[in-house]
């Protein structure tokens, strides 16, 4: 079974005062629910997990857990460039009640391809959680290539891959693979989601069935509609509202994520405009792209 198909948000964590804020937190996560967001995601990029203590990510899990009551799972950000680390952090989001795990490459130290394998390996042989990879070279300086990914898919934790290499062709081999086994009907369950707004579509496209998404943060009940619209077959409207969107996402990645997206929220009166250094304030130019894309697209502000 899949973790979820459909529109995941890459949830971001909101402050005030240097510390999480859970009533807006509260508020984020509901609204996510009644907007039908598919999952959600904690501590991950947008979550600014970086920044956040080990403490912070336990508590953070535990609280969206209990808010989101069992209407959508949760999925916690685990990865590090740490591989015993990553094994704590996974433990303690089991006992919180995550339902699933982002493993994003190590950074900065890097890995060789077997010491890559044996990093998730070794995450996934210590949960009983499914471990979803994520790949983002532009932010480790590591590419999990699709031979690596293909070996990884055969161990029975790793359920998937949220693929944010932006390489097309990378990502259809890996569709291509996964399409064969189950024409072959050889057991193999493991997904392929998109990991860049801007490629939802032409992923699922590719066989992805689903999308963990910075920009569902401010949009939530559109991005489910349009997954929701390509996986029912109505394929036309998918690609309508994915043109839609090109230029929103486009200005909220503007800057790095996810400064540009809690600014948006900002101005939806959803959460304080308040980031942990070394990500700082928006310049102005931003701001106005921002605000400008949001009401041409529709956005209630």
């Amino acid at each position: 079974m899949s973790i979820f198909t459909g529109s995941g948000v890459a949830l971001v964590t909101p402050f005030k005062n240097n510390s999480i804020d859970y009533t807006a937190l509260k508020k984020l996560i509901q609204w996510h629910l009644d907007s039908g967001t598919d999952a959600i995601v904690c501590c991950g990029t947008t979550g600014e997990a970086s920044t956040l203590s080990t403490s912070e990510k336990i508590e953070m899990v535990r609280f969206t857990v209990e808010t989101a009551g069992g209407k959508v799972p949760v999925i916690a950000g685990a990865g590090t460039n740490n591989t015993s680390a990553s094994v704590e952090l996974a433990k303690e989001f089991s006992q919180a009640g995550a339902d699933g795990l982002l493993v994003v490459t190590p950074y900065y130290n890097k890995a060789t391809r077997t010491g890559l394998v044996r990093h998730y390996e070794t995450i996934a042989d210590a949960t009983d959680l499914p471990v979803i990879l994520y790949s983002v070279k532009s932010r480790t300086g590591l590419n999990i290539d699709a031979d690596t990914v293909i070996e990884l898919s055969h161990h029975p934790n790793i359920a998937g891959i949220k693929e944010a290499s932006s390489d097309i062709s990378q990502i259809a081999e890996i569709a291509s693979y996964i399409a064969k086994c189950k024409e072959s009907e050889e057991a193999l369950t493991f997904d392929l989601y998109s990991g860049n707004d801007d490629q939802t579509i032409p992923v699922m496209s590719l066989g992805g069935i689903g999308c963990i998404s910075t920009v569902a943060n401010i949009i939530p009940a559109e991005y489910h509609l349009m997954t929701t619209r390509w996986l029912e077959g109505c394929h036309s409207d998918a690609v309508k509202m994915q043109l839609a969107m090109l230029p929103l996402i486009k200005a909220l990645f503007r800057e790095v994520n996810p400064i540009p997206v809690k600014a948006a929220l900002n101005m939806m009166n959803k959460i304080q405009r308040e980031y942990r250094m070394p990500l700082c304030e928006p310049s102005s130019e931003t701001l106005y792209l921002v605000y400008n894309e949001m009401v041409r697209y529709g956005i209630k502000l």
